[in-house]
Parts: structure tokens; sequence; C-alpha cells
């Protein structure tokens, strides 16, 4: 059956596209899709390319013999593609992987609460405050591996010092960055963002508490905390955050990211404590990365991780109630 359009419905010639030119189009289109993605590609690649030239920029550091242990050092390639960074991914392999997003310039710290000149700081003011140390640390994992690294830094009381706390500071809360455009753990709700840990203040005063700006005699990698972060050598690893940009002196005990999440497992002191084991697993020995062949023993877990100078700081605590 022959069915005839009215007049309302018929398509004028002028409005058909022309054959040569829908087909232009659809080359033009195909350009346009292939440019953004070597736009992409590049903008990939320069940025791949400034990560790996920033990390390597070196820091002159005076060794500081008196608070380093003299173990064997695990490798610059192990300590830093072996890393907890949740904000780039959970298993140990990702933030290597995906840390080059983060960008560490510019990128300033605001220190404040109970202080009496609150300040914000920029990195490059940061690393020329004091003249920086190498000391090398052991590493303990909750985990139950560890590793030995040469960090450059200096004491964190040096900057703590700079705000002059008042007398109503007991404790020190650090937040980290938390951007889910440079930062693609941040879609997992595996912790609630930003991370934030927390010191009791003389803990944060004591000297080997350590403002980590650099390892290896370099800047820090991207994955291991860029541009500045805390290393707490007596307690678990994941006490010491990354990639830090707010400091905040407190009157009160501040709520931190993994005891807030699991606090049967996560308690706020986290000293490493071979008697006090995760709810899931023991704290009597330990795994050093790099020490991993089939027959490797493991090796026993150290009381506040082998750093006997900070015990007065705990005396009368019952360290199995206050973990």
């Amino acid at each position: 059956m022959l069915i005839k359009p009215s007049q309302d419905q018929l398509v004028l010639p002028s409005e058909i596209t022309p054959r040569e030119v829908y087909e232009d189009r659809r080359r033009f289109l195909a350009r346009m899709a292939a440019t953004a993605a070597v736009g992409s590609a590049v903008w990939e690649m320069a940025n791949r390319e400034a990560f790996a030239q920033a990390a390597g920029q070196r820091l002159a550091a005076t060794a500081n013999a008196a608070l380093s242990t003299q173990e064997k050092q695990t490798s610059f390639k192990d300590a830093s593609s072996y890393n907890n960074f949740y904000e780039f991914g959970t298993d140990k392999g990702d933030p290597v992987e995906n840390a080059h997003t983060l960008k560490t310039r510019p990128w300033t710290v605001t220190i404040e609460g109970e202080v009496k000149k609150p300040i914000t700081l920029d990195i490059d003011r940061i690393l020329k405050l004091a003249p920086l140390e190498e000391r090398v640390y052991r590493l303990r994992c909750v985990e139950g591996w560890s590793m030995v690294i040469p960090w450059v830094g200096y004491s964190l009381s040096t900057l703590l010092k700079q705000v002059e706390p008042t007398g109503n500071a007991k404790y020190v809360e650090f937040t980290t960055l938390a951007d889910p455009r440079q930062m693609p753990g941040l879609r997992s709700p595996v912790l609630n963002w930003p991370y934030v840990e927390g010191l009791r203040m003389d803990e944060a005063m004591h000297p080997l508490a350590l403002l980590g700006l650099g390892m290896y005699g370099q800047v820090l990698p991207n994955q291991n905390g860029a541009p500045v972060r805390l290393v707490v050598p007596w307690k678990y690893g994941f006490k010491s955050a990354k990639s830090i940009v707010r400091i905040r002196l407190t009157s009160r005990q501040p709520r931190t990211a993994w005891n807030d999440s699991a606090p049967n497992e996560y308690g706020f002191y986290s000293n490493v404590n071979p008697e006090v084991d995760h709810p899931r697993w023991s704290q009597a020995t330990e795994r050093r990365i790099g020490e991993d062949g089939f027959f490797q023993k493991k090796r026993k877990t150290l009381m506040f991780n082998g750093y006997d100078q900070v015990a007065s700081l705990y005396t009368g605590m019952n360290l199995k109630k206050f973990f």
C-alpha cells in the first residue's frame, strides 16, 4: 500500500546532508577523538616524566649517627614500590603505579589550634626551616613486615616550636591531603577521608619524631608520602601520616582514621609491642622486606621497635589497655 506523506512531513532536498559532507563529518569526529586520545596520552607521559624528575631531586643532609640504626638498609627499589598509601589504592603496588598524579608543588601546611602563632608555610620554607639530617630508622608495619630506611628531615619539635604551643596543647592532629582528582583511592570507602592521625604532645616533641622530607638522599617519592610526612619509628607505620596539609594542636585526643574505623584493632597509641597481638594475627615476629628466602626466619619484634629511649613516655601506663 502506498502512503503519501503530507507536505509538512516532506524533507526538502536542501535539508538533506550531502554524502560527501556526512562522510567528512565522520572523518572529522574520528580525528577529534584521536586527537583527544593522543592529548591524554601526552599529558599522562608528561606528568609521569615530571614526577620522575621531581622524585630524583637530591637533598643535602648530615648523617645523625646517634639516632640511626646500623642495620642493613632496605633497597630503595623495595622501599619505594611496596607501600601502604590507601589514597592511591589498597594493594602494595598501587601507590607506585598511581601516585604520579599527585602534584607536590605548590604545597602548604597550616599549623593552628592551641598555638600563639598560627602559620601557613609552603614546602620550600619548611625545607629550609632547619638543617636537614639523615636518620636511618626501622619501620614496622602492623601487618607484620618491616624495613630499614634512611629518612631525611628534622625533628618535628623544630616545626612545632615555631608556633609556640599554649598550655592547653595536649595532642597534635595531622590531616593529610584528600583530593579525588589526584588520589583515585579516595573513591573507596575503606576509611573516612581525609586520613587523620595524632600523637600526644610529649610524643610529638620527642627528638625521634621526625618531620620527613626525603629518603635515600632525595626528596620523597610521591608513593612514600611526598612532599612532607611524619616518621614515628617506635609506632606502627600507619601512625606516620603522609602528604600532610594541616597540623592542629588540641586539648583533647583527636579521632584518628584507623582507630575510628576499627578501634578494637588499631589503638590510638599503636606502639610496636610484641605482647599485644592484632585480633587477626600475632605481632611477636616480623618479616624484613628483602629477606624473602623460603628458609629465611622471621625476626623477633622488639618492644617500641627497639627504640627504648621512648619507654619513659609511658611510665605507669598499661600498654595492653592503651595499645
